[in-house]
């Protein structure tokens, strides 16, 4: 952690980990070398996070990061590292890697220990798909479980996705969700269930939603958009970022819930997230554990609106 008001100078060798900033006044050089810098005044600047309480969320970040080390280090290892603006196939690749690092690790050992044998649900017709004449409209259809993203899901959402792909006549896409969410993040009843975290890797990038959502947008632009409601945490908001335009319900939650699996996002969210609110930002939600609403998201760039235009 480092006081702004005392900070060392800039000269002093920065080490390697999570590097907390805090106080005042703020400092161009720690603004940039942090993982991210809290303040409990407005702040429009993306490497910032506005807070009701600096020490209260300092307490916080001290717990999770002593709780999940080795995750805490390696999530920031990955955000420093990924360039945004770069291809998103190499970033997609980093991180998968390290998620998959992190799935040999002895943090996610101990949540899949702590969870205990679990049973993975059938999934009928996972995602639905309508065709209104030029737009392809596909919903996640696992209402009963906030539609947490499966192995099911993954392979109906590429399905759905290689008509857009295939058929130039598709200009215009809406991805959403039936029921009360849009998306709870990855279903946590399959997690542990990969054969070994290098076929996992493989299995993530080389099946890859992110990848098609990011080329569907390449050519459609905020004609590929995200309608977004309820729970968009994990995998969902990460998969979400990567169309060209998202658009939320008021009441939204926003996050990236993963560190208290010992894991970071693993859907494309270091890149897609990173994006649109900078690595910091990005930081702070997987760090903290912290949700946003739909006000602050549409704020830092997370949404481009609130309300569905009909």
């Amino acid at each position: 952690m480092v006081d702004l008001s005392s900070a060392p100078e800039p000269d002093v060798a920065v080490p390697p980990g999570v590097i907390v900033a805090h106080g005042a006044p703020l400092d161009e050089y720690w603004l940039e070398a942090a993982t991210f810098t809290l303040t409990e005044e407005p702040c429009a600047d993306r490497r910032v996070v506005t807070v009701d309480s600096v020490p209260r969320v300092l307490e916080e970040l001290t717990r999770r990061c002593r709780q999940w080390p080795v995750a805490s280090a390696v999530c920031d290892d990955v955000l420093r590292s990924l360039d945004p603006a770069g291809a998103t196939l190499a970033g997609l690749v980093t991180e998968s890697l390290a998620y998959s690092t992190l799935q040999a690790g002895p943090e996610f050992a101990r949540w899949l220990s702590q969870r205990g044998p679990a049973r993975v649900p059938d999934s009928v017709n996972p995602v639905a798909v309508q065709r209104d004449d030029h737009v392809l409209r596909i919903s996640f259809n696992r209402p009963e479980r906030h539609n947490a993203f499966c192995t099911g899901t993954r392979a109906a959402l590429l399905e759905a996705l290689a008509v857009a792909q295939l058929d130039s006549s598709v200009t215009a896409i809406v991805l959403s969700g039936n029921g009360p969410s849009f998306c709870s993040g990855g279903d946590l009843a399959e997690f542990g269930t990969f054969a070994d975290p290098a076929s996992a890797h493989l299995a993530r990038t080389r099946h890859s939603p992110a990848l098609v959502l990011d080329e569907l947008t390449a050519r459609l632009g905020p004609a590929c958009l995200a309608q977004v409601h309820g729970r968009v945490l994990g995998s969902g908001l990460e998969m979400a970022a990567f169309c060209g335009r998202v658009a939320a319900a008021p009441d939204c939650v926003l996050g990236l819930p993963e560190l208290s699996l010992g894991l970071l996002p693993g859907a494309g969210g270091t890149v897609s997230v990173t994006r649109r609110i900078g690595r910091w930002r990005t930081a702070y939600l997987v760090l903290s554990g912290h949700t946003v609403d739909a006000g602050t998201a549409l704020a830092w760039g997370l949404l481009d609106a609130i309300g569905f235009a009909q």
